[in-house]
């Protein structure tokens, strides 16, 4: 499984190059979700909902995931499959906690992406921008690698998984211990003067021994060696007073400054740069650190439906030539977050393939869009949707379309920009693809628009995805329920308050006046201003 996964998402120590702080990912052209979508759907607000991950690659990991979602159910399948035995299995849970704990330490992650990018700059150098530190890089090195080699043998304690993708991740950790990285991790790591080998390899041939550290008991012994020589055997031969000879030492005295920064440069430019950019380029370090932050992303998906503190569920997925979502007790994932009171709705997306949902404005309409398509998300995953009991497809495409506003830059009116934006998600839709439009044609005349959008969910309703259209153009959605096409849902109030619940029917009514009211901007507010102003 993670092979299929490879073959889907970068490595993060490809992508990351230099950089590896930046751990947002951008969907990519042609997949689940574009660019705008993105964006509309608040995929980075719903990250920080979901986010529970200890480890900073495992905070990557789900990022990418919620940029890029899954499409192949075995994987899907197999990441919840994961997640229950991570519910169900208290001991294996307690153990990968400690070990991502332990590992997400700031002592021991950060310091690894320390040793493979940053740049040490001796004990002379000033920083002078935030790749730089002071130092030869022993501290990262020794810090770096302990974080690699402890989360190694904190896998070889979990008890073993019984959900196929689980015991993967584990044996990837686990496996790592048979790499060559591993080995020069452990050490002793010596220098030929061609390449770097570990204990094993060097065999009987002499080469130099790596020593993190300044502190060289054979180099300093010898050094003392030589100067007690020097001191013995110097003034005899020279036939100099020994008083001489340490008139002589004050000018060796400088050698012994030079120590350090002569040894910590070679170790740093022979020894650390090498190692690091061998552990960069090593698929087993890769490797690892992908299984790293899958593991905590599992990890993230189990708290988020401890924590969210309402029903959730995974969803069961169903097989299906055209996009299906039904789901009772639905709510967002992020605004109902924390909140006892938020109201939950039923949504059975299924024999009709055009919901038209209407009702007056701030009613909770495009936050119920936003639920679906947020769910979706989650559940292409692997994770919880937070609802009583879900099943769905699982969509190729998600698409949420807003009204755009017209750029100057860009030489079109705001009904041409938005025109072609639908007419990109027409042509890329499919019978499996999830499609929402909030409102139609704007910026054109009320009879072209009625005709227009008509048109529009015509060739929607042809295609055959689920579409749904938020509009407050009833008399549209009144010609489509005539030809018995679609089905009409409307958001509930109850006198001028929004219930936040979603019933069956058509609402004619937009209550503009109280919106603009609650906003000081109603016909007696502009009354007042101007003889206000007039005063």
């Amino acid at each position: 499984m993670l092979e299929r996964l490879r073959k889907l998402y970068p490595d993060h120590l490809g992508v990351w190059h230099d950089k590896p702080e930046d751990k947002a990912t951008l969907p990519e052209e042609g997949g689940v979700i574009d660019a705008s979508s993105y964006q509309t759907l608040e995929v980075d607000t719903l990250y920080e909902r979901v986010n529970a991950t200890t480890t900073f690659v495992g905070g990557a990991t789900l990022h990418r995931s919620l940029a890029r979602p899954l499409r192949e159910a075995g994987l899907i399948e197999a990441k919840q499959r994961a997640v229950e035995e991570l519910a169900a299995d208290e001991s294996l849970r307690a153990g990968l906690e400690e070990l991502l704990a332990h590992a997400g330490s700031p002592d021991r992650e950060p310091e690894f992406y320390k040793l493979l990018y940053y740049y040490f700059l001796g004990t002379i150098g000033s920083p002078t921008h935030d790749r730089e530190i002071r130092g030869f890089g022993y501290e990262a090195y020794l810090n770096g690698t302990r974080f690699v080699l402890e989360t190694v043998e904190k896998a070889r304690q979990l008890p073993p998984p019984r959900s196929p993708y689980l015991r993967e991740l584990v044996d990837t950790l686990k496996a790592f211990a048979d790499s060559r990285s591993y080995a020069l991790m452990t050490g002793p790591v010596y220098r030929t003067e061609k390449q770097l080998l570990t204990k094993e390899e060097k065999g009987l041939s002499p080469a130099i021994r790596f020593r993190p550290s300044l502190f060289k008991p054979g180099l300093i012994a010898g050094l003392v060696g030589g100067l007690l020589l020097l001191w013995a055997g110097l003034p005899p031969l020279l036939d100099m007073s020994r008083p001489a000879i340490g008139v002589l030492g004050l000018f060796l005295l400088p050698l012994g400054a030079a120590y350090p920064p002569i040894v910590g440069s070679y170790d740093r430019d022979r020894f650390i740069y090498p190692l690091r950019r061998l552990f960069r380029e090593d698929p087993a370090v890769h490797r690892f650190l992908e299984a790293l932050g899958y593991l905590d992303e599992l990890m993230s998906l189990y708290r988020f439906s401890r924590e969210f503190g309402h029903p959730t569920c995974l969803p069961t997925l169903l097989e299906d030539g055209h996009h299906r979502f039904i789901a009772k007790g639905l709510r967002n994932p992020i605004l109902a977050k924390g909140d006892p009171d938020y109201v939950p709705n039923d949504i059975e997306l299924d024999r009709h393939r055009i919901t038209f949902i209407t009702g007056p404005n701030s009613g909770g309409k495009t936050a119920f869009c936003k639920t679906v398509a947020q769910s979706q998300l989650l559940a292409q995953i692997g994770g919880h949707v937070p609802a009583g009991e879900a099943s769905l497809t699982i969509a190729d495409r998600i698409f949420y379309q807003v009204p755009e506003v017209s750029r100057l830059t860009s030489g079109e009116g705001r009904f041409a920009t938005e025109l072609k934006h639908t007419k990109q998600i027409f042509l890329a839709a499919t019978p499996r693809s999830l499609v929402i439009l909030d409102e139609l044609a704007e910026g054109t005349t009320y009879e072209e628009r009625l005709q227009i959008s008509h048109d529009i969910m015509q060739g929607f309703h042809k295609k055959g995805c689920t579409t749904l259209l938020v509009t407050h153009n009833h008399q549209l959605v009144d010609k489509f329920i005539e030809q018995g096409i679609g089905q009409a849902k409307q958001v509930e109030f109850v006198g001028d308050h929004p219930t936040h619940r979603l019933i069956d029917g058509i609402s004619r009514v937009s209550h503009a006046d109280r919106v603009a009211r609650e906003v000081g901007f109603s016909r007696e507010d502009i009354e007042r201003y101007l003889e206000e102003g007039e005063k």
